[in-house]
């Protein structure tokens, strides 16, 4: 029941630690966020909303009705006058292509990436409650909608604008045009289970480690149970891992209208759980890993045929190195009279280096188990090392006579 229970909760500690850092740590989910500045599909969608709130507030017709009225109010021909009234389509196209190009120029320059960078962090306890239904700043969450406050990007445009000669543009009032990032109708739903994830943090998953080491240390046969909750907690991950992707597919495939680009949606969406993917795949690879550490050290055929080589090969260097005059005396010894405590030893500081790695991911699971590798090879090689020098002596056992002169009886 606990291996069943640990290989189950496995996937679920790992998003309490997704929830925990994305929610309570600013630095790291400001860097989680900062690139999508850089997004293409992020800043295709800036231009357009920026670009639709200014051009809200610059009425073409209006104006050259205006100019024509007041031109014709100086003296103007009435014909003149109309032919000035009839300028307001193409003085609606032009501001919409200089509008246009100013934001774009805005939204790649660096200033939209570090209006980005501050409306985030500055706005980081709304997101950070964005799964609890809370929010403040430049970032709201309401109904399931989380929007981003574009209204210095738009003050920005407005200045270029006003700069470039175009003068209506100062009557532009300030606004705060909201730019749709993500919308579920789900995220309500989830808002209770969400805070108590946080709320655990990074306890649970200490919790669930308890478990699992309970379940195996209470089975029968250790090793096999090991394996199969390994084995088992990388299939949960996987299964989660998969439920993902489908998940990803159905959001963008039932996008609401409030979310005016499908490619900025993507790119928040696997911006926001890039971590959390990270830290499935990081589980699976591991789980894998254990299973094949406490396989080969059993008693099976192939288990055992694989560390007779192991062992074999390192007799044949020992060898090799003894008959060319290389020893290495009592360190060969040592370690071949200590060598399972120090393979336990060496196998306690690796788990505990990754216990306390800060995020660890598949790279580094691969990194340790070279390490590991490595290690275990060279006590290998001092353990046949110090078999090639000989049987270590029973203890108790007699010194041998010292050969000498015999002893004068006279």
């Amino acid at each position: 029941m606990l291996i069943v229970l640990t290989c189950i909760l496995v996937p679920v500690a790992l998003l309490a630690t997704w929830v925990h850092d994305i929610a309570l740590d600013t630095d790291r989910y400001v860097a989680t966020v900062s690139p999508l500045a850089q997004e293409p599909a992020i800043q295709d969608a800036a231009v357009h909303r920026i670009t639709e709130a200014v051009g809200t507030k610059v009425n073409g017709p209006q104006a050259a009705a205006d100019l024509g009225n007041w031109l014709q109010s100086q003296g103007l021909p009435p014909r003149a006058a109309d032919a000035v009234r009839m300028l307001g389509p193409q003085i609606d196209a032009v501001v919409q292509q200089t509008v246009t190009k100013a934001a774009t120029r805005v939204v790649q320059s660096n200033v939209f990436e570090k209006v980005w960078t501050a409306a985030n962090r500055d706005a980081h306890q709304a997101v950070v409650h964005a799964l609890t239904g809370e929010g403040r700043g430049a970032f709201g969450v309401k109904d399931g909608t989380v929007t981003l406050d574009v209204g210095t990007a738009v003050d920005r445009v407005k200045k270029d604008l006003v700069d470039a000669g175009i003068s209506p543009a100062s009557k532009i009032p300030d606004i705060n045009k909201q730019m749709v990032l993500f919308q579920s109708d789900e995220l309500a739903k989830a808002r209770k289970g969400a805070h108590l994830l946080d709320v655990v943090g990074n306890w649970f998953p200490v919790l669930v480690v308890v478990l699992g080491v309970a379940g195996v240390m209470l089975a029968r046969h250790r090793r096999r149970a090991l394996a199969r909750t390994a084995l088992g907690a990388a299939f949960a991950c996987l299964v989660v891992a998969i439920g993902l992707v489908v998940a990803r597919h159905y959001y963008l495939d039932h996008l609401p209208p409030q979310v005016q680009s499908r490619a900025a949606a993507a790119a928040v969406f696997d911006t926001l759980l890039r971590f959390f993917r990270v830290s499935l795949r990081t589980a699976v690879v591991l789980g894998v890993v254990i299973a094949l550490g406490a396989y080969f050290t059993g008693p099976g055929r192939l288990p055992v045929a694989v560390r007779g080589a192991s062992d074999h090969t390192a007799d044949s260097a020992a060898r090799w190195a003894a008959a060319h005059h290389i020893t290495t005396g009592p360190t060969g010894a040592w370690a071949r009279d200590h060598r399972r405590p120090l393979t336990l030893a060496v196998l306690l500081v690796v788990v505990l280096v990754f216990a306390l790695w800060n995020h660890p991911t598949v790279l580094t699971i691969l990194l340790l188990v070279l390490v590991l590798l490595a290690v275990l090879a060279v006590l290998a090689l001092l353990a046949a090392s110090g078999r090639a020098a000989g049987p270590a002596p029973p203890p108790g056992a007699a010194s041998p006579p010292v050969s000498g002169p015999p002893a004068d009886k006279g």
